[in-house]
């Protein structure tokens, strides 16, 4: 089956930093779902976070920096277009304004943990077929999460990829050790 030219992935966050496995993650789901586009939208501040370790400046040029390896990957800051840094609203302009065939969100099997938290969760897998990424020790608990069992098996892509080593988490955490 050919799919058709204008699916659209998109991967978002604070980016807080920027890493090669945000990279990775995206070349993967551009090749195996035959992506025309792979949006990395940046957002001001994670809403389940206090702070922002790097200003948005910083993260939005390195993660420019970082998606110039690709012709397909493309950064953008949709908070001030949007009035919003929530995905729901994020996912209906892009919608809206690129109109592909398929939307897919982009996301870690630790996200399935706590995915239903978020504003519109279900209308978000409504409007697009959430790809997830194999995390390690988040792969079995995010199968189980409220998440796949309110979506049965539709609109969700499993991806098996070698487990990506780095993290924003881990990255934060070592530069704090550093300085």
């Amino acid at each position: 089956m050919v799919k058709p030219k204008n699916d659209i992935g998109i991967l978002g966050g604070s980016f807080d930093p920027i890493h090669m496995g945000h990279y990775h993650i995206s070349k993967i789901a551009i090749k195996k779902l035959k992506l025309k586009k792979f949006y990395w939208i940046v957002t001001k501040k994670n809403p389940f976070k206090k702070k922002t370790f790097f200003s948005l400046k910083q993260r939005l040029n390195k993660a420019k920096k970082i998606a110039s390896n690709s012709k397909k990957i493309k950064v953008l800051y949709l908070d001030k277009i949007v009035s919003s840094s929530r995905t729901i609203d994020v996912i209906k302009y892009i919608l809206k304004k690129k109109k592909p065939k398929n939307l897919y969100f982009a996301m870690g099997s630790d996200i399935l943990l706590e995915f239903h938290k978020w504003k519109s969760w279900k209308k978000i897998t409504k409007l697009t077929k959430l790809v997830v990424f194999s995390r390690r020790g988040y792969d079995k608990k995010g199968k189980d999460s409220i998440t796949v069992k309110y979506i049965k098996k539709r609109n969700i892509i499993f991806i098996k990829n070698r487990p990506i080593q780095i993290s924003s988490t881990f990255l934060k955490k070592n530069i704090n050790m550093i300085n």
